[in-house]
């Protein structure tokens, strides 16, 4: 659109369905691609991707032509099909429903980027519950504990 300018930056997280732990380091790398793919693809940037075996961070500069709830929507299920239909586990892949979406100014671009790309060595120390209601809290975004992501069971 004509005369229309933005700079929108958000970082996505979520969970694969009941936190399992089913994203391999074998097949990691070749997700992010493929996620960067679809995000790309629908004239988004991706700025970063990295996550764990059981959750991902997803960092995207937005283009305004999608809404979120769509981009997540296409993403998380265009994703889970490239799993399932490469059969890399077994029994199925999704991705648990939901997700947080959280932005940034162009000033802590550097910062998040670089959190994201750490996040192994993060969760060395941080568990992701932990990490994702620190998030919340410093957003201040209300939330209800019954909806938030559960400990795997």
């Amino acid at each position: 659109m004509a005369n229309t300018y933005t700079q929108l930056y958000i970082q996505f997280v979520f969970g694969v369905k009941y936190r399992a732990h089913l994203i391999h380091p074998d097949w990691e790398v070749a997700l992010h691609k493929y996620m960067t793919g679809i995000v790309q693809n629908h004239g988004h940037k991706m700025i970063a991707i990295n996550g764990m075996p059981d959750h991902i961070h997803v960092f995207v500069g937005l283009h305004t032509t999608q809404s979120i709830a769509d981009l997540m929507r296409i993403t998380k299920g265009e994703s889970s099909e490239w799993v399932n239909a490469n059969k890399l586990v077994e029994g199925g892949f999704r991705w648990q429903g939901g997700y947080g979406a959280f932005s940034y100014s162009r000033s802590s671009l550097k910062n998040v980027y670089n959190y994201i790309m750490n996040q192994k060595e993060h969760h060395a120390r941080v568990s992701f519950l932990k990490e994702y209601r620190a998030m919340l809290e410093e957003f201040e975004i209300d939330y209800d504990e019954q909806y938030i992501f559960k400990e795997p069971m």
